[in-house]
């Protein structure tokens, strides 16, 4: 192949938005020298690995968009440690068919039993899936709707909150919401009711929520939409983070101190 005619071909490429395939194409050309594939198989390579790029290139970006608060994957998570958890309900929850049917999860447990890690590997297998994703806590969630409202532009944070096809909302019962923080957060679940995916995760049994909320009717309507299509996971069992302090034995040095 000339100079020219690569040239051509890169500049094709990169009109055709073929980036990855313009970057490598000495690279491609040098391994179908040795190779020797037909014109087919040559083809088929070539555009298995434009594929697979853009695919790296979408998830990586879904995955910056969504905010994810650190990295964690299903993989990772210790079903042998948390044996309660239903892992086949897991399992279907990844392949994300309850975002497309706008269905909503809700993720019951203590404090430190993997319900955040859950979330985000659900929410990571959903970005893979092509799915749209934004994670937000509980209390930044309020805090920008009630910034939003102050400032006249609630109906547009709203909106922005509606968008995603999953939105997850991380610790939500660990503060009791303000009256009109509970409104706030009542006209955002309507609002996605039906149209979009939900995932909470809390501490609080759903027999709680009239004090999280601080008003039983309020309560009763946000749990009405949000378990109208839903899936639960109640998740029992040991702190990971105190079994990590006992493995370290920072729980017993601290016992003998305070003894």
């Amino acid at each position: 192949m000339s100079v020219v005619t690569q040239a051509r071909v890169v500049e094709h490429l990169q009109r055709l938005r073929l980036g990855y395939l313009a970057e490598r194409l000495d690279a491609a050309l040098a391994e179908a020298a040795r190779s020797e594939p037909t014109y087919l198989d040559f083809l088929d390579q070539l555009l298995q690995q434009e594929t697979a790029a853009k695919q790296r290139k979408r998830i990586a970006m879904g995955i910056q968009i969504a905010h994810f608060p650190t990295v964690k994957t299903l993989d990772d998570f210790d079903f042998k440690f948390q044996a309660s958890i239903d892992q086949r309900l897991v399992r279907e929850l990844a392949t994300g068919r309850f975002i497309s049917q706008a269905e909503n999860v809700l993720i019951f447990g203590p404090p430190g039993v993997g319900k955040t890690h859950l979330a985000i590997g659900l929410g990571r297998a959903a970005v893979e899936s092509g799915h749209s994703v934004l994670f937000t806590s509980a209390t930044a969630l309020i805090g920008a709707l009630a910034k939003s409202e102050t400032e006249g532009q609630l109906a547009e944070r709203l909106t922005f909150y509606s968008k995603p096809k999953l939105l997850i909302i991380d610790e939500l019962g660990y503060l009791p919401f303000e009256r009109r923080s509970a409104h706030l957060f009542f006209q955002l679940v309507a609002r996605r009711y039906e149209r979009g995916g939900t995932l909470i995760t809390t501490n609080q049994l759903v027999t709680q929520w009239g004090t999280v909320f601080g008003d039983e009717v309020l309560a009763a309507a946000i749990l009405d939409r949000l378990l109208h299509h839903s899936y639960t996971l109640m998740v029992q069992g040991e702190s990971y983070r105190l079994r990590q302090k006992k493995k370290a034995g920072l729980l017993g040095q601290s016992s003998r101190r305070e003894a």
